[in-house]
C-alpha cells in the first residue's frame, strides 16, 4: 500500500487500512521498497510538527547497504550529505552488523526529503539493499507485526507531543492515533 492519505492513481493507501470516522493523517511517508513503522492520527496540527524538519523529531531506520562502508564514508554521512537540493542535515550513524556482502546501519535523521536515505547512501557509494523505520520520535515497537496497527498508548501520546513541541490537549486523548508497521 502507498503510506499516503491518497493517491492519484488509485491505488490503496494506508488509510485504507485502518477504520476511521474522522480524517487520518500519516506521519511521515514511506516509499513503496521502505518498510516499517507508521504513525496514523488525526491531529493534522501533530502530523505536521512531527514531519517537519524545524521541530526536529528524529526518525531511525535500519538499512542494509551493499559492502562495508569506510570511516569516510560514515563520516560524510554523519556531516551531511550533498544531494542536488542542498546538503542534508547531519545524521547519527551506528555499524548494527557488517554481513558478508552487506552492513547494517542505524541511521537517525529528521529531515524527511524525497528517498533520502537511498540518496544519502547512494552519494557515499553504498546503495540501500533493505530499508525499515524503527522510530518516530520516542515511538518504536519492535513486537508489532509487519501490516498490524494498534491503539496508542496514553503515555505514548503526551510523548508523541512532547517530541512534537506542544502541550497535550484535553481532546487529544480523544483522538484516534495509530501506529503501524
Amino acid at each position: 500500500v502507498i503510506s499516503t492519505a491518497a493517491d492519484t492513481h488509485g491505488r490503496p493507501t494506508v488509510v485504507d487500512l485502518v477504520p476511521a470516522e474522522a480524517r487520518l493523517f500519516p506521519v511521515g511517508r514511506l516509499d513503496a521498497e521502505t518498510e516499517g513503522l507508521l504513525l496514523l492520527t488525526n491531529d493534522g496540527d501533530l502530523a505536521q510538527r512531527l514531519t517537519h524538519p524545524s521541530h526536529g523529531v528524529e526518525k531511525a531506520y535500519l538499512a542494509e547497504v551493499e559492502g562495508s562502508p569506510s570511516p569516510a564514508a560514515l563520516r560524510r554521512l554523519r556531516e551531511g550529505v550533498d544531494l542536488d537540493a542542498g546538503p542534508t542535515a547531519p545524521a547519527k550513524v551506528t555499524v548494527v552488523q557488517p554481513r558478508g556482502a552487506t552492513t547494517a546501519i542505524e541511521i537517525v535523521i529528521h529531515e524527511g526529503r524525497n528517498r533520502q536515505i537511498r540518496r544519502m547512501f547512494e552519494a557515499v557509494g553504498h546503495p540501500v539493499v533493505r530499508l525499515v523505520r524503527t522510530r518516530i520520535g520516542p515511538l518504536t515497537d519492535h513486537r508489532l507485526a509487519p501490516g498490524s496497527s494498534r491503539l496508542l498508548e496514553p503515555t505514548e501520546v503526551r510523548a508523541l507531543y512532547a517530541a512534537a513541541g506542544t502541550a497535550t490537549s484535553d481532546a487529544a486523548h480523544q483522538l484516534t492515533r495509530r501506529a503501524r508497521r
